[in-house]
C-alpha cells in the first residue's frame, strides 16, 4: 500500500518489489481512500512532461472505491468486479481500513472445474462470465476498434503489424529510469 503523497517511483518500485499492478492508497487513518494501478503509472507518465518521482499518486489515482468485506460472499464480489470492471477488490474491514486484495486470479485459480476437483462455490462459468464482462469495452470508440481488430486480425492472421509493450514492461521501465 501507499499514501496519496507518495511520488510513482516510489509506487513503481514497491509494485515490482512485491510483484504486483496495484497498491491501494491509504490515508493517515488507515482508510482506504483509492487504488493505484500500474497502468496509470504508465499513462501518467507517459502523458506528461515530468519524471516519475515529480508526480504524486493522490494526483492521478482512481478514487472510487469498491471493496468488499472479509466476510462477503465470493459471488458478491465477483458480482463487484464485473459491475465495475475492476479486476481487484481491496478487502475492508467496518472501519474502511485495509485487510487485503482479492484478485479476479485468486478466484479463477480456485474455481470449480465442473468435474468437482476443486472444492468452491464459483465454477468456470462464473468466472468466464465475470471476465467477459470485466473485459468488455467501456467506451462506444472503443467497439469501433475492437472491430477493426478483429478485421485485421483477419487480414494479417494477428492484430497489429507491431509489438505491443505490456504496462509491466514500462513499469520496469519507469522504475530503472529512477534508480530502482
Amino acid at each position: 500500500m501507499c499514501g496519496p503523497e507518495t511520488n510513482l517511483a516510489e509506487a513503481a518500485g514497491l509494485m515490482w518489489g512485491y510483484d504486483c499492478g496495484i497498491l491501494p492508497v491509504v490515508a493517515d487513518d488507515g482508510k482506504v481512500i483509492g487504488a493505484i494501478t500500474d497502468r496509470d503509472i504508465c499513462m501518467a507518465v507517459a502523458t506528461r512532461n515530468q519524471l516519475a518521482s515529480e508526480i504524486k499518486v493522490s494526483e492521478v489515482m482512481s478514487g472510487a472505491i469498491h471493496a468488499c468485506r472479509a466476510a462477503d460472499d465470493v459471488k458478491q464480489a465477483l458480482k463487484v468486479m464485473e459491475r465495475e470492471q475492476v479486476r481487484r477488490l481491496p478487502i475492508v474491514n467496518d472501519d474502511g481500513k485495509l485487510q487485503g486484495i482479492l484478485s479476479i486470479r485468486d478466484i479463477v485459480l480456485r474455481a470449480e472445474d465442473g468435474h468437482g476437483k476443486r472444492h468452491s462455490e464459483i465454477g468456470h462459468e462464473d468466472t468466464v462470465g465475470a471476465l467477459k464482462a470485466i473485459c468488455a469495452d467501456r467506451r462506444p470508440e472503443a467497439s469501433q476498434r475492437s472491430s477493426r481488430k478483429s478485421e485485421a486480425t483477419q487480414a494479417w492472421g494477428h492484430t497489429t503489424p507491431f509489438s505491443l509493450i505490456s504496462a509491466r514492461d514500462a513499469l520496469r521501465a519507469v522504475v530503472n529510469s529512477c534508480g530502482g
